[in-house]
């Protein structure tokens, strides 16, 4: 049992999976190889399966160069991005670590494979060699969505049942444990999601983490209506939309005309993504806009949105969103667009539920809702680039989350699916998917969609 912090990370776009886990896989073999490093005179790099089929699409061959070169992704800079990546193609050269100098050859050290490794579909097997090239250190690592890392051992400790878990005062894995906790203790999703970080973080260090997320958040909303290129980068040379947006829409005695606005904060975001920009995971990358662009829905639309709200709201998305990691997907090349959209919306839904008031129950009716219109939702990036349909996916993730929480709170009759159900379906829809559809850019719109 652990923190549900992470589910929420300041990263790089535009894949949490594809991009940020690989340059993480990347920052923990450069921890593995330190003491290594004066004899080591190359890496070989081989993407496999998803990771492999969309990797340059995603980046995932530039995120591992820049993990390898000890680059983070929170103090990442476009102009070292660039640097890092024109020295390695051009110069022919990493900084290994950010201390070394080696030669690297971009066709020969980085290997595309069509082969899947057995334990998930975004695996990675990272190689350090001698001048006679005898390998020192090797490493396979598995990038399981919304940039959580694990090795393989790791991995399949993971799928063990015979994991041994430390014992916690206050345990929560699923919403029927939650609401339990609630009903005992008289709290609201927020409430116990509080108390359950309290056993990690103090007072203050939860409220500054969601205020630096809720921060982030709006910057990255900011960046993606005043972009510095008009287009995003890639094969499809789709035009940006945010900032035309935001300049041509107002205020309007149009009831549905704040449709508008919830599609300009998940756009403009959605975009920023794209670009391989700064953005936060939540829980993904792919899925990056659905629940900042519900905050500022609330921030700018309603009244009261305050800095306790910010945290309560983030504090409720977290605990949902560690029922999908922990019951069931958040990768998209595990589960499907419904396994990153999806989750995203429900989380966002029993967070928006809870700060405008409502109990645990009507939250978490809310986050079954939006969860339950997202089922069997395939991920099918066109060109394996996270702009079509991906960037209008956020936008309609968000628009449901806000008619979830708004139907959840007026509803009177009791609910007949539960959140864990829609969980647990959500899921073996996933494992059912046929791969063409998890993330690989083989079927559906990346197939029917010709990419010129």
């Amino acid at each position: 049992m652990s923190s549900n912090f992470s589910i929420f990370k300041i990263g790089v776009g535009p894949s949490s999976s594809h991009t940020l886990g690989p340059m993480l896989a990347g920052n923990l073999f450069c921890k593995k190889i330190l003491s290594s490093l004066a004899h080591i005179e190359r890496v070989l790099i081989t993407l496999y399966g998803s990771l492999s089929l969309t990797g340059r699409g995603h980046l995932s061959d530039k995120a591992v160069i820049w993990g390898l070169s000890g680059l983070e992704a929170k103090h990442l800079s476009a102009s070292v991005q660039e640097q890092t990546i024109k020295n390695a193609l051009q110069e022919h050269t990493i900084t290994l670590c950010g201390q070394k100098n080696i030669a690297f050859n971009y066709q020969s050290d980085l290997v595309f494979s069509q082969e899947f490794l057995p334990l998930h579909e975004n695996g990675m097997r990272l190689q350090a060699l001698d001048s006679k090239g005898a390998v020192l250190e090797e490493e396979t690592y598995y990038s399981i969505g919304g940039g959580f890392v694990l090795s393989a051992k790791e991995l399949e400790n993971e799928h063990s049942a015979k994991k041994e878990r430390t014992k916690l005062a206050l345990e929560v894995n699923n919403a029927h444990q939650a609401l339990a906790l609630c009903e005992k203790h008289n709290w609201d999703l927020a409430k116990l999601s509080y108390n359950y970080e309290l056993q990690f973080h103090t007072k203050e260090e939860i409220y500054s983490y969601c205020l630096e997320i809720w921060e982030v958040m709006q910057e990255v909303y900011y960046n993606g209506t005043h972009p510095a290129q008009e287009y995003l980068p890639g094969s499809l040379r789709l035009k940006r939309r945010a900032n035309g947006l935001r300049e041509r829409i107002s205020l309007t005695t149009d009831p549905m005309g704040i449709i508008d606005f919830i599609s300009l904060y998940a756009i403009a975001i959605a975009e920023e993504n794209a670009s391989g920009a700064k953005v936060v995971t939540a829980p993904t990358n792919g899925a990056c806009a659905v629940i900042p662009a519900v905050m500022l829905y609330l921030k700018n639309h309603t009244i009261g949105f305050s800095d306790e709200k910010v945290v309560e709201f983030l504090l409720t998305a977290m605990l949902i969103g560690s029922f999908y990691k922990k019951n069931a997907s958040i990768s998209g090349a595990e589960a499907g667009c419904q396994a990153e959209i999806g989750s995203a919306s429900s989380m966002a839904a029993g967070a928006m539920a809870t700060a405008l008031g409502a109990d645990a129950h009507k939250a978490c009716n809310a986050a079954e809702m939006a969860m339950e219109h997202h089922l069997g939702l395939t991920c099918d990036p066109v060109g394996g680039l996270v702009q079509i349909p991906c960037i209008e996916r956020n936008a309609f993730g968000a628009i449901k989350a806000i008619s979830a929480a708004r139907m959840a709170m007026t509803r009177k009759s009791t609910p007949k699916v539960g959140l864990d159900e829609v969980i647990k379906t959500m899921y073996e829809t996933g494992k059912d998917m046929n791969y063409k559809y998890k993330e690989t850019s083989l079927g559906g719109l990346a197939k029917n969609l010709s990419v010129c």
